[in-house]
């Protein structure tokens, strides 16, 4: 669930832009304010969906125009961690403007205890990245507490 915080503002001068998942106001009386600092970068960083099912853990990355080789995937004391580059071609073009971010870019998620990491599976479709995490079925998260 996404929790929007607005002051109350004229509305002609609120502009939401995109910020790493979620949306932000930004005043144009603050353009000037924010030219020079790195808020304008083309910053990359893919969507990702997340889903569970009894067996398993599901991410899905949104990588369009990545190939696997742009890509790494590690898992270390509990965390996943999914990074690489999204690389602009180079080109004799002159780019009036360019929407697609590029660059480098790093996520990270903590992952439950009930997982396997021996058993984790990968695959680069369509621009499209699933990792599968089995669950251990050995391990179980959910504990009950006895009342005294």
């Amino acid at each position: 669930m996404i929790e929007f915080k607005l002051k109350q503002i004229n509305m002609r001068q609120l502009i939401l832009r995109p910020s790493n998942n979620n949306v932000r106001p930004f005043l144009f009386d603050n353009f000037f304010d924010n030219f020079f600092d790195n808020s304008f970068q083309n910053d990359f960083s893919p969507k990702v969906d997340i889903s569970e099912t009894n067996k398993d853990f599901n991410f899905q990355f949104a990588v369009p125009g990545m190939d696997k080789k742009d890509l790494s995937i590690e898992i270390k004391n509990g965390h996943l961690t999914v990074s690489g580059e999204r690389k602009i071609e180079s080109s004799d073009n002159n780019y009036h403007s360019i929407e697609n971010g590029y660059g480098k870019f790093s996520r990270s998620f903590q992952l439950p205890d009930n997982i396997d990491e021996n058993k984790i599976s990968a695959k680069h479709k369509n621009g499209i990245l699933n990792i599968s995490i089995d669950k251990d079925t050995k391990t179980s998260i959910k504990k009950t507490i006895q009342i005294k």
